[in-house]
């Protein structure tokens, strides 16, 4: 995928510090590019941005984005991904509030996100309009260049006893600033305040590893059978060898009539076991996927052979997701941020260290001692330039007068 840009402007609150970023997706000559785009494009968009170090390192641990959100993208499950105590999915003025749009934004609700108006102008008119939405709304950005001083201090009044906070938008003076703090507003944005700026994200990641890791972090943390069935539909392939493999399991013919028929019969572990060895076999570029994962296979059943009775889940995914660094190609630790997996998996993963530790290193040893011997059988065999990267890659020095 090409580099991507976010504008992004702050928004601060009544104290001067920064309460969010607005970030608004554009091309590499500065415009906005929307939501209208296919759906894949719209996922990889957000993906790769919202999964970015750049993005990460600047809003920290505290602040928040706001995302320009639409009825494609709240229909179709791509903010799934998104984590809820981040961004703010901002309501564009313009949305066409269906039945199934409003069905979203309270599921979206209910999950613990966070929502905001878009260019509120504090008119009759889009009173009306949002009037079912507003126990769901947590910001009103009200325009206050568009907005009527009237009409304003009214939507004020109104809002002003709720838990709905106030954003004065579009301040472009200091006169603006000052009257938006006399009027009681909560945060403030504009040109005044701050310029937008642009970032670039470099499109380097492929989204359906990161859907598929976001599925197990849902099977993880033990989510409603609708919750996983509804993103395990946004990936039509992934459901159909899902069906595929459910079928070929069973001894019985039974007639599959839903997602969640399957996932109940086949049972969390053996879905979230299924759903790596996916990852491995399906998802790689890598042209040794195929060994890697019988690698991997192999190193999870001997990790959870080992492990005691109620740790014996938790080792065999630790021993899955050991490897799956070699077929992502990006840092383990952003790979293991998107998951947040029991702790310790990660400790193991990120550190190998804890109680599978040990475990691990026996594996390893083996694999080791095995490859060592299938390389010395075949050592005439390798490109020398093969040990070249490999060496490389390790930090392993090469000493060129020896050659």
């Amino acid at each position: 995928m090409d580099d991507l840009y976010i504008s992004k402007q702050k928004i601060i609150d009544k104290k001067k510090g920064v309460y969010a970023y607005e970030f608004v997706f554009r091309d590499d000559s500065n415009k906005p590019i929307g939501f209208s785009n296919s759906l894949k494009a719209t996922s990889q968009l957000i993906i790769n941005s919202m999964g970015s170090n750049e993005i990460h390192q600047l809003l920290g641990s505290k602040t928040k984005a706001f995302i320009n959100v639409d009825e494609t993208s709240l229909t179709k499950g791509i903010l799934d991904v998104l984590d809820k105590n981040k961004f703010v999915f901002n309501i564009l003025e313009d949305i066409k509030l269906t039945e199934n749009v409003i069905k979203r934004i309270v599921s979206y609700k209910k999950r613990g996100f966070l929502f905001s108006l878009e260019h509120f102008d504090s008119s009759a008119r889009m009173i009306v309009k949002f009037k079912r939405l507003f126990n769901y709304i947590d910001i009103i950005k009200m325009d206050i260049l568009v907005s009527e001083l009237e009409n304003l201090e009214k939507v004020m009044e109104k809002f002003k006893p709720t838990r709905i906070q106030l954003l004065a938008q579009s301040i472009e003076s200091k006169e603006d600033y000052e009257d938006c703090i006399s009027l009681g507003f909560d945060l403030f944005q504009g040109s005044y305040i701050d310029n937008p700026s642009l970032v670039k994200i470099e499109g380097t990641k492929e989204p359906a590893q990161f859907v598929i890791l976001q599925i197990i972090r849902i099977i993880k943390d033990n989510e409603a059978t609708e919750e996983l069935e509804f993103f395990l539909k946004q990936q039509p392939d992934l459901s159909y060898k899902l069906i595929q493999f459910f079928n070929n399991l069973q001894k019985l013919e039974i007639h599959v009539e839903s997602l969640t028929q399957v996932i109940t019969l086949m049972g969390r572990n053996k879905l979230l076991r299924w759903l790596l060895v996916y990852l491995y076999s399906e998802v790689s570029i890598n042209s040794a996927s195929k060994t890697i994962l019988e690698l991997a296979i192999r190193r999870a059943e001997s990790m959870e052979s080992e492990a005691e009775e109620k740790n014996k889940n938790k080792a065999y995914l630790a021993g899955m997701f050991s490897m799956l660094s070699s077929i992502f190609d990006t840092n383990i630790r952003d790979l293991m941020h998107h998951v947040k997996m029991d702790r310790d998996i990660t400790m193991l993963i990120l550190e190998k260290k804890g109680i599978f530790s040990a475990s691990l290193r026996r594996a390893e040893f083996a694999e080791k001692a095995y490859l060592k011997r299938k390389m010395l059988e075949n050592f005439d065999r390798i490109n020398s330039i093969d040990l070249v990267y490999t060496l490389e890659d390790n930090g392993i020095d090469i000493d060129k007068n020896a050659i």
